[in-house]
């Protein structure tokens, strides 16, 4: 029976680029599953949605495969996508309609602290990374 699961990006993955990686792999996998995945990303976590960030992280596991980015690219095609805009603002530079992310701006909800906390209320499990 599908579970709802909502993932947190809140660390700065280039400080630890490995827990960030099997974030990105616990998430892609409960969608693999079938599950409704929600995916927040806030804080320095916003560097995630960086398409070059996602090749920096690629590097780290010379993977002849992309692996990391075909765990963005499940994420993108099978879950919810939510990103705090004063997060991307503080962290990246970018606006909500720069459409700088790997994720278009349409396909993304702009929220924050109270989607943070909508999602973790109604969510069966959560992860925080």
């Amino acid at each position: 029976m599908p579970k709802h699961v909502f993932v947190n990006f809140v660390s700065d993955p280039s400080i630890d680029h490995m827990k960030s990686i099997v974030g990105l792999a616990c998430a892609a996998r409960a969608v693999s599953e079938g599950h409704d995945v929600s995916v927040f990303f806030a804080a320095a976590g916003v560097r995630l949605l960086e398409s070059d960030f996602i090749d920096i992280l690629d590097k780290e596991m010379a993977s002849d495969v992309p692996m990391v980015r075909s765990f963005m690219e499940s994420l993108l095609d099978g879950a919810k996508l939510y990103c705090s805009f004063g997060s991307v603002k503080a962290v990246l530079g970018y606006e909500e309609g720069d459409n700088a992310l790997i994720v278009p701006d349409d396909n993304i909800v702009w929220s924050g602290p109270p989607g943070v906390i909508e999602l973790t209320v109604t969510s069966d499990s959560q992860l925080v990374y």
